[in-house]
């Protein structure tokens, strides 16, 4: 018998139907017999037999009965065991649903701490970030500290040499007044000699010492000597030993010698300066037909050749029969003009003769005079002609006057006189000094233009704006009481700092230009030796309100200075932030005074942002001067010092009157007097402007009405710009045709819309009925109402205010809308475009106005011309170019690719040898264009093509090649591929040099960049001696050249001055001869200077005698120039006679007597008479410790040279302590990193080494390494710090050899 438990595997858990929890299977003791077996037991019986008994069936069905119960309780089993699964699966489903629902909580539960923590998170970055901010503050506010507590240091220190110097300048006063028997000391009596016998360009008083022989022979550089007897380790040595004064003058330089003689006679001609060349034509009446083609033919020949080098060319005429209506106009344009000409053939009128006598005559040294005859052949010519030319010939002592004699063709006679006029503009006027046809024999490009070789772009014409804007500003002549404002100015440059920006404010019109530029000059008169950069803003939107331009300008100044400006970014953004950087470490190195001005300065738009460099503390020699209107000035910069201009009083204004009515010959009564000051008492009404233009009035209009009728007028306005409307309408009542008016309102409505003003060449195109003549007779009227001025050959408006009354007096309507005229102008400059006459005017106009009408599809055309955007970049107007491309919606990227497929488009049109080279310029200028954006990677491409089409084009050997290595190689320096710029910068020197000779300016600039990728793989000695080559080649160039920029005009003020001296012998004489003989030393004309030094040191001493202070001045000049000449026996016995009067005459510390011991000393030393030198430096170290104390850097560099020859003399011992002493000063003053105590270690170790102490000598020249390698590069080379007593400084001041650079003179 089967059991139960067959149904249930053993183990299997069995659960419970009324909810057990399940357990073990359990057998039930039921026994089931198998049906199958139950059937087959049944079948297998036998056949029923009959007659069987009833017993045997009943059991069969009871057997039935029993399996039946059996398979029923089986059944009931299983139905139990399905029961009790579903409920233990449905038990498990519940259990599931519920841990479903747990784990969706935990789920729920988790994703709300991720949240969390995610929150957190972005609140530690933050937090982090705000740290880094408070950190980079702190860093900030702590070197600001820093800074501040520099400047203190500083400050006291020189507080007390101030003081020392002062009460050393009274002793010696004092002293010499007893001995002139004279026991009461008055200063302002006193005729101290200091600073007057020989003020050089120094600042400070122990610059005699360190910006002088001395100075410049310290350790390294007289060591250079020892160099050739001693053995030993390698050490430094100066840039190079000085032996001429033309080691790369900068232009400050240049305009820092020529400061002091700007006051001894009246200022060079207006059209020697200005960017313009104005030829004045004058022809007879039967040369009209000759006139009339050379205008047609020639002169838009000539117009174009100066527009391609960045000037205008004007030919100004008045015909013959309308001449006499305009004296005054012609007499004013005969003044401005620089070219005079003159058509002539048979007659002379009397107009003519006038011209001729204002032109020349009267002047004859003022421009050049060329005169056309046109001579007839067999007919004689008349007396009077005759005459007139035998007058000219016989005025003509500096060959000014050429003369044209021709008899044959017309045609032939005109080209004569154009070629002649071309060599005039090219040669005299502009001052080049070869022609273009030299040029072109010689297969080199032109070499007079401005070598566009560096990596700085810089407009030329920006410069020149400035300075007419400063003689503009300063040639008034009344100063309506500004003594005491300029007081306040000289008190401020003398105070301790640190101090802030000084602020000039005052209403409109109430003269702070003015009070400004007069300062300037007084400044510039009294210290030579102060730097002065100023700025004068212009009105808003202008160039000259650019800030990015303003600061650039500065930085550039600042830096010529220091060597060179190769790696000034043309960022806007980096400008703007390195240029305190850049004042900070520059100001160091200038030895004298820094004073920035700007004028106008609330004009900049967004000043306080652009200007924060105001905020933070200046150098210890930094002042800045800014004067602001009142009611424009920023409130932060309310809480500086203030210089406050208080209307002007009644005395004031009368004066004012007084002088312009004078000057016009009018005479005001006692009435009109009174209603005038009564007048002129508000504020609107007393301010300088407003008074000096009623005056204008008054006497403009003298003949057009009664006094008391224009006062009356006057009266009724009450503020300047309600007076700038009366005087148009005013001019505009008195001009005799409708046109006339017409053609005013339009020219001064063109004026305020331009962007930099107008040209007169420009209107004379735009109107086809405006002639000279009556041009100049608007133009005069203008400018004498003060509505107008010439900047840089453009009219611009004089005053703000006079470009406000344009706007209320004719900018209404639509016809008469700004909008309107600017569409006029746009017109004009998009006609010369598509002439293909692109110059910089165009460049400057046409994309400002275009953003100014809002017109960004055009802008960006103009801006797709690729020579708008070569001349805007090249003339450094970066922050323009970049600005004009944001306007019209690209960044820098998208730019560049246009620019390129804009130039693969014009590479398909282009032919010919001049096209490609167009084309290489192109390429280059877009290399470096990327170049200066960062865009390195995409530079190399249009570079690389500049540099094959010239390979291709001219030859690959020419110097265009050169000039495309180099841009290539400044690529790869910024890219730090320096051994590629390697390889480039010596392809580009290798030519160069085979092209313009080893000595060429161009070379030197090459081995310059070469020694600055030297430097930068920490290659020293190599980039060293690479920039020694480098100075010797430029001061070998300038030798030869002679003719560096400011040659040309100095020879004119050369000139001039020759004519003060030609009077009768006075002191005053002397000094000038003596000026004379340092400009012409300047130029190198050595000989020159020699006849004017000797007749200066004759005339002193007649009028002074032997014994006198300047005496010595004279003959320490003429001991400089036989140095110079290499004579030295007569050098040295004028440098003892100068030595001896200045021992007898001044104190024993005076400057003027070290000036000449230093001298003598270092002419000794370089004769070889060692004994007879070491007196003299002896002396010079007494004088510096009774100057400066004992512990002074001046001090050290004095022992430092006194130990540089007793080393020559082989006294090491005496030498050692000096060395020692030397450097104990150094490290004490400067510090032990500095690298003065650098090249005094090198020095020190050269002489252990020569005393056998090897192994200090190893330690000393081991930390001497250091400190060179820790000293900061600037620029392309080190530039010599302030006290610096190597001569490695570059600036007229230390370039100049000291015992061969003439004293200036008394200032």
């Amino acid at each position: 018998m089967g059991t139960a438990s067959s149904l249930v595997n053993p183990g299997e858990v069995i659960e419970d139907a009324y909810g057990g929890g399940g357990g073990e299977a359990c057998e039930i003791p039921v026994e089931v017999k198998p049906k199958a077996r139950l059937l087959h037991s049944s079948f297998r019986r036998g056949p029923r037999v009959i007659g069987a008994s009833f017993k045997s069936t009943a059991s069969v069905d009871l057997e039935y009965a029993v399996e039946y119960e059996k398979l029923k309780k089986e059944y009931e089993i299983f139905r139990v065991s399905k029961n009790n699964e579903i409920a233990s699966m449905q038990k498990k489903e519940a259990k599931l649903d519920k841990e479903n629902k747990r784990l969706r909580a935990e789920l729920q539960a988790l994703q709300k701490t991720y949240q969390k923590i995610l929150r957190e998170k972005e609140s530690a970055l933050e937090a982090k970030y705000q740290a880094m901010e408070r950190a980079s503050t702190f860093e900030h506010d702590r070197d600001k500290v820093k800074r501040q507590f520099k400047i203190f240091r500083e400050t006291k220190e020189k507080e007390i040499q101030d003081l020392l110097r002062a009460r050393r300048d009274l002793e010696a006063k004092l002293q010499r007044l007893q001995a002139q028997g004279i026991y009461i000391c008055d200063p302002a009596d006193s005729d101290s000699d200091d600073n007057r016998t020989d003020v050089t360009n120094a600042g400070t008083q122990c610059e005699y010492w360190s910006g002088g022989l001395l100075s410049s022979e310290p350790s390294m550089g007289s060591m250079m000597q020892l160099q050739r007897s001693f053995r030993g380790p390698e050490f430094a040595h100066s840039l190079i030993d000085i032996e001429g004064p033309f080691a790369n003058v900068s232009r400050d330089d240049w305009d820092a010698a020529v400061a002091s003689l700007l006051h001894l006679s009246p200022l060079v001609s207006q059209s020697l300066c200005s960017n313009s060349v104005r030829s004045y034509l004058v022809y007879t009446s039967d040369m009209q037909s000759e006139a009339d083609f050379f205008l047609k033919e020639y002169s838009p020949k000539l117009q174009r050749m100066c527009e391609s080098i960045g000037h205008f060319f004007i030919t100004v005429s008045f015909p013959e029969d309308s001449a006499g209506c305009f004296s005054a106009e012609r007499k004013q344009e005969i003044e401005k003009s620089s070219l005079f000409i003159l058509f002539l053939k048979s007659a002379l009128s009397r107009s003519i003769l006038e011209d001729c006598e204002d032109g020349f005559l009267k002047n004859p040294e003022a421009r050049p005079f060329l005169i056309y005859h046109r001579t007839t052949e067999n007919i004689p010519l008349s007396t009077e002609l005759t005459e007139f030319i035998e007058k000219i010939s016989e005025t003509d002592n500096s060959g000014k006057v050429k003369i044209i004699a021709h008899d044959g063709d017309i045609q032939e006679g005109l080209y004569r006189t154009f070629v002649q006029m071309e060599k005039i503009i090219k040669q005299e006027i502009l001052g080049y000094e070869c022609t273009e046809a030299e040029n072109k024999d010689s297969g080199i490009e032109d070499d007079c233009q401005e070598e566009n070789y560096g990596d700085v772009l810089w407009d030329m014409r920006d410069e020149q704006e400035q300075i007419e804007a400063f003689k503009q500003a300063s040639k008034r002549s009344c100063l309506l009481g500004f003594d005491k404002y300029i007081e306040r100015l000289n008190d401020m440059v003398v105070a301790p700092s640190p101090i802030p920006p000084l602020l000039v404010s005052g209403g409109p019109g109430s003269g702070k230009s003015l009070l400004l530029s007069k300062w300037i000059e007084l400044q510039q008169k009294r210290s030579p030796s102060t730097l002065i950069l100023y700025h004068f803003v212009g009105r808003p939107l202008s160039t000259s309100s650019e800030p990015v331009l303003i600061i650039k300008r500065f930085t550039v100044k600042l830096l010529q200075h220091s060597w060179s400006v190769s790696t000034l970014s043309l960022d806007p953004c980096k400008i703007l932030e390195e240029f305190p950087r850049w004042l900070e470490k520059l100001s160091t190195r200038h030895q004298g005074n820094i004073i920035i001005i700007i004028d106008s300065i609330d004009q900049i738009e967004q000043a306080q942002r652009h200007m924060k460099w105001l905020i933070d503390p200046l150098p210890v020699n930094v002042r800045v001067i800014v004067s602001v209107n009142v009611e424009t000035c920023p409130q932060a910069w309310r809480l500086w010092p203030t210089l406050h201009l208080d209307p002007l009083s009644p005395k004031d204004v009368k004066s004012v009157i007084y002088a312009e009515c004078q000057r016009m010959d009018i005479i005001l009564t006692k009435e009109q007097e009174k209603k005038v000051e009564k007048h002129c008492r508000s504020a609107a009404t007393c301010n300088a402007l407003y008074v000096t233009l009623m005056a204008k009035i008054i006497g403009s209009f003298k003949n057009a009405g009664d006094t008391d009728a224009i006062l009356q007028r006057c009266f009724q306005c009450q503020d300047t710009v309600s007076l700038y409307r009366m005087a148009m309408r005013s001019l505009q009542d008195i001009m005799s045709t409708d046109r006339d008016k017409q053609l005013m309102r339009e020219i001064v409505c063109l004026m305020y819309v331009s962007h930099n003003g107008i040209s007169e060449s420009e209107l004379i195109e735009m109107f086809s009925d405006l002639t000279w003549p009556r041009l100049s007779f608007l133009l005069h009227k203008l400018q004498n109402m003060c509505i107008i001025k010439y900047v840089c050959g453009l009219l611009m408006f004089q005053h703000l205010q006079a470009w406000e009354a344009v706007r209320l007096e004719y900018m209404d309507g639509e016809q008469h809308s700004p909008f309107v005229y600017r569409e006029k102008l746009i017109n004009y400059f998009d006609q010369h475009l598509s002439q293909n006459r692109v110059t910089w005017r165009g460049a400057d106009e046409l994309p400002w106005l275009l953003q100014q009408q809002g017109e960004k599809q055009k802008l960006h055309r103009c801006l797709l011309n690729l020579f708008v955007s070569q001349n805007l970049y090249k003339r450094g107007h970066f922050s323009e170019l970049l600005n004009y491309w944001q306007f019209v919606g690209k960044d820098k990227c998208s730019m560049a690719a246009e620019y390129f497929e804009t130039l693969k488009h014009f590479e398909k049109n282009c032919e010919g040898e001049e096209s490609m080279k167009k084309l290489a310029d192109l390429y280059e200028t877009l290399g470096r264009f990327l170049k200066d954006l960062g865009l390195l990677g995409q530079a190399v491409a249009p570079l690389q093509r500049s540099l094959e089409i010239r390979e291709t084009a001219l030859d690959p050997d020419h110097p265009s090649v050169a000039q495309s290595l180099h841009q290539l190689a400044g690529v790869y320096v910024q890219w730090k591929k320096f051994g590629n710029a390697e390889q480039l910068y010596k392809e580009a020197l290798e030519i160069s040099e085979n092209a313009y000779g080893a000595d060429h300016s161009r070379v030197a600039h090459e081995l310059d960049s070469l020694a600055v990728l030297y430097q930068k793989q920490n290659k020293y000695e190599q980039a060293e001696k690479l920039r020694k080559k480098s100075v010797k080649i430029r001061q070998c160039s300038a030798r030869q050249k002679g003719s560096m920029h400011g040659f040309s005009v100095l020879r004119r003020r050369a000139l001039q001055l020759e004519e003060l001296t030609l009077g009768c012998d006075t002191a005053e004489n002397a000094k000038t001869l003596n000026e004379l003989g340092v400009l012409y030393y300047l130029q190198n004309n050595l000989e020159t200077a020699k006849i004017f030094l000797t007749r200066s040191l004759e005339m002193r001493q007649r009028v002074l005698g032997t014994d006198h202070p300047d005496c010595a001045q004279s003959l320490n000049n003429l001991a400089a120039i036989y140095n110079e000449k290499k004579e030295y026996e007569k050098a040295e016995e004028l440098y003892e006679s100068a030595l001896d009067i200045r021992r007898k005459a001044l104190s024993p510390d005076h400057p003027s007597l070290a000036y000449t011991v230093k001298h003598l000393a270092v002419l000794y030393k370089k004769q070889g008479k060692l004994d007879k030198a070491v007196p003299l430096y002896e002396l010079a170290v007494e004088i510096r410790q009774k100057s400066f104390g004992p512990k002074h850097p001046s001090v050290a560099t004095a022992l430092v040279n006194l130990a540089v020859l007793y080393c020559h003399l082989k006294k090491y011992g005496e030498a050692l302590p000096l060395y020692e002493r030397a450097l104990k000063i150094y490290e004490d003053s400067l510090g032990h990193n500095h690298p003065r105590v650098g090249e005094t270690l090198k020095n020190f170790a050269v002489l252990s080494y020569e005393k056998g102490d090897f192994e200090r000598a190893a330690a000393l020249y081991k930390r001497a390494m250091e400190i060179k390698e820790a000293e900061p590069s600037l620029l392309c080379g080190k530039a010599p710090s302030r006290n610096s007593s190597s001569g490695d400084t570059f600036s007229l001041r230390n370039a100049l050899h000291p015992s061969a650079c003439p004293e200036l003179g008394q200032r």
